[in-house]
C-alpha cells in the first residue's frame, strides 16, 4: 500500500527525508527538518503572494477553480443566490448550518435592531473633507467603532463576540449609507427597521423628501442576491488580512478595517470599476475585435476576465448576467451590456482566451447593474464590503477557535548586504 508521504532527497547532502502528507498538503514546518549543516535553520518554502500556500483549514467556503464551483458550508452558490436571503446565508456561515425559522427571524430582528449608530459617529463622518472616497470613510469610520465598545476586546468571550458581529453585520450598512451621503452633500437618512437588509441600505442611499421610502422589490432582490455573490470566497487577499490582523487578538473592527483597507486596492474590490472604463474605451460593439487584438498583443488587458482561482466560467457571473436582465427590466438597459455581451461572446470563441482558461468572473457584470441601480462608481468597492462582513467575521471566528493558530509571522529569505561597519557621515564618497 502507498504511504500518505512524500520522499525527499537533497541533492546537496545525499540525504533522504520523508514528509508526511495530510489533506493532501505538507507542514512547512517540517521542511525544517532539511539542512546542510548545524548552521542552517532548515528549508524554507518560498512562495509570494501565496499561490500555493495553504495557510489554515476552513470549512466556510470550498472553491473548485477548475470546474468553476462555490459552495458555501457545503450549498452550492447557485442554490443560495435563488433560494436563500442574504441575512440567512450570513446565518449559515457563522454557524455552520440553515436556521430554522424561528432561529432566522430572532437573528433578524436582532441585526434590525443594531443598525443605527452613535450620532458621535456621524460627528466623525462630518469631520471627512467633502469630497472624501466612501471607502475611506467605512474603512475609518469602522475602526472608529471599536472606540465605542471597549467590550469588543474580549475575543474569547462567546456573548461579547456574538454580539460585536451582530453589531457590524447590521451597521456597515448604515456607515455606507452615511458615507455616500456626505459624499454628495445629502442629509443623513437614517435606518428604517420596517424594510429588509437590502431594502434599508437603499433607502440610506436614495431617500430624499418622502416620509417612507418604498424600495422595488426587483432591486432590492437583485442587491441582496449581489451581496449573498460576495458574502465569502475562501482566502483572498482581504479575508487573508482580516485573518492576519486577527491573530494578534485584535478586536473584530480593527480587523475589519484591516480587511476593508485590503479591499479597498483596485486589484481586489476596484476590478468592476475597471470592466465599466474598459466598455467605455471600447464603446461599441464593431470595435471590440480591434480591442482584442489589442490585448492579444499584451497592449492592454480584458478587465473582468480570468482568475487565479477560476480556471472554468466564475459561477457567480452566471448568476449576475442573469439579475442584470431583471434589473434592466426596471431600470431600463444599460448601453454597456450590449458591448459586455458581445465582448464575451467574441473572447470565448477566441482560442487565445479559451486555451488561457480566461473565462469573465464576478466583476464582469456587477458594475453594469450597479451602474443601472443608479450606484455612484465610487460605492463599488463599499457594496462589495457590506456583502463580504459576515464572511470576513466567520473567518474570523473560525480562526480565533482554531487551536493551531498563531500569531501570523511569515518568514523571509534575506537578500540585503552582509554585515557592515558605520562609516561616519564626513567619511562618505
Amino acid at each position: 500500500m502507498p504511504k500518505d508521504s512524500l520522499s525527499i532527497t537533497d541533492n546537496r547532502t545525499g540525504k533522504q527525508y520523508e514528509l508526511p502528507i495530510q489533506d493532501g498538503a505538507v507542514r512547512a514546518v517540517d521542511l525544517r527538518q532539511i539542512k546542510t549543516g548545524e548552521d542552517d535553520p532548515g528549508l524554507l518554502a518560498y512562495d509570494p503572494g501565496f499561490i500555493n500556500t495553504a495557510s489554515c483549514k476552513s470549512a466556510v467556503s470550498y472553491i473548485d477553480g477548475a470546474r468553476g464551483i462555490l459552495r458555501y458550508r457545503g450549498y452550492p452558490i447557485e442554490q443560495l443566490a435563488e433560494q436563500s436571503t442574504f441575512l440567512e446565508t450570513a446565518y449559515l456561515l457563522l454557524h455552520g448550518e440553515l436556521p430554522s425559522a424561528a432561529e432566522l427571524d430572532a437573528w433578524v430582528l436582532e441585526i434590525t435592531h443594531h443598525t443605527f449608530i452613535h450620532e458621535n459617529i456621524k460627528k466623525f463622518i462630518d469631520g471627512f473633507h467633502h469630497d472624501a472616497h466612501p471607502m475611506g470613510v467605512l474603512v475609518s469610520t469602522v475602526a472608529a467603532l471599536s472606540t465605542f465598545y471597549p467590550e469588543a476586546k474580549h475575543i474569547q468571550d462567546e456573548r461579547a463576540r456574538h454580539i460585536q458581529i451582530i453589531r457590524l453585520i447590521a451597521k456597515v450598512p448604515t456607515l455606507a449609507g452615511f458615507a455616500h451621503r456626505h459624499s454628495v452633500g445629502l442629509p443623513y437618512a437614517y435606518p428604517d427597521n420596517d424594510l429588509s437588509y437590502a431594502g434599508n441600505f437603499l433607502n440610506m442611499m436614495f431617500k430624499t423628501t418622502e416620509v417612507k421610502f418604498v424600495p422595488n422589490q426587483t432591486l432590492q432582490r437583485a442587491l441582496d442576491v449581489l451581496f449573498i455573490l460576495h458574502a465569502d470566497h475562501e482566502q483572498n487577499c482581504s479575508t487573508s488580512a482580516m485573518r492576519t490582523t486577527g491573530s494578534s487578538h485584535a478586536d473584530p473592527y480593527s480587523c475589519m478595517a484591516s480587511a476593508a483597507a485590503a479591499l479597498y486596492g483596485p486589484l481586489h474590490g476596484g476590478a468592476n470599476e475597471e470592466v465599466l472604463k474598459m466598455l467605455r474605451e471600447i464603446g461599441s460593439k464593431d470595435r471590440i475585435p480591434a480591442y482584442i487584438e489589442r490585448v492579444k498583443r499584451g497592449e492592454l488587458r480584458l478587465m473582468g476576465f480570468g482568475h487565479r482561482i477560476y480556471k472554468n466560467y466564475d459561477p457567480r457571473a452566471t448568476i449576475i448576467k442573469r439579475v442584470a436582465a431583471e434589473v434592466f427590466d426596471v431600470t431600463g438597459k444599460n448601453p454597456l451590456i450590449d458591448i459586455a455581451v458581445e465582448l464575451e461572446r467574441i473572447a470565448l470563441q477566441d482560442d487565445y482566451f479559451v486555451s488561457r482558461k480566461l473565462f469573465p468572473n464576478v466583476d464582469f457584470y456587477s458594475g453594469i447593474i450597479y451602474e443601472a441601480m443608479q450606484i455612484p462608481v465610487d460605492m463599488f468597492p463599499v457594496l462589495f464590503a457590506i456583502g463580504r462582513t459576515p464572511g470576513w467575521l466567520a473567518q474570523w471566528q473560525e480562526m480565533l477557535l482554531d487551536k493551531e493558530q498563531r500569531i501570523s509571522r511569515p518568514r523571509q529569505i534575506y537578500v540585503g548586504a552582509g554585515v557592515r561597519d558605520y562609516v561616519p557621515i564626513e567619511q562618505r564618497g
